[in-house]
């Protein structure tokens, strides 16, 4: 006779299976902003329904909203943002060893990890992708970044 397969602790094992939305189907959240909008009064003056003042006008939509950097207490600046400079006063395409040790030899960065080459040659690469040609960088060679002219 088979015995019946358990998990470690002995019991059947249970898994978790979460409700699927049909497209189209109403969430909570948009059960109770329908409520509210239909709720209010027939009578409202322009000033109401108005879009509110400060609002982003004149961007495209889409568009990558330029973010402020917020400054360091201890003066240093991202891994991202210190591989740009180092890159761009060496003139050269430099490997991200040589980029990493640089940056923490002018003191430009601080890493907190145990493979801080890793880190800058990740968000490199995740920067070329994302940006494109807006990116700071640009691949010159296997394993080799350089500033983008």
């Amino acid at each position: 006779m088979a015995k019946k397969a358990k998990s470690k602790s002995g019991r059947k094992a249970r898994t978790y299976r979460p409700q699927r939305r049909v497209a189209g189907e109403a969430t909570p959240a948009a059960d109770a902003a329908a409520a509210e909008t239909q709720s209010t009064s027939e009578g409202q003056t322009a000033t109401e329904t108005a879009p509110a003042a400060d609002a982003p006008t004149g961007e495209a939509e889409g568009a990558p909203k330029a973010r402020k950097k917020a400054e360091r207490k201890d003066g240093t600046m991202s891994g991202l943002d210190a591989a740009a400079k180092v890159l761009a006063d060496a003139g050269e395409p430099l490997d991200c060893k040589t980029i990493t040790e640089r940056a923490i030899a002018q003191g430009l960065w601080k890493p907190g990890g145990k493979t801080p080459h890793a880190t800058v040659y990740s968000a490199i690469l995740r920067e070329i992708q994302q940006k494109g040609e807006q990116s700071r960088f640009v691949k010159a060679e296997r394993g080799k970044f350089a500033a983008r002219a």
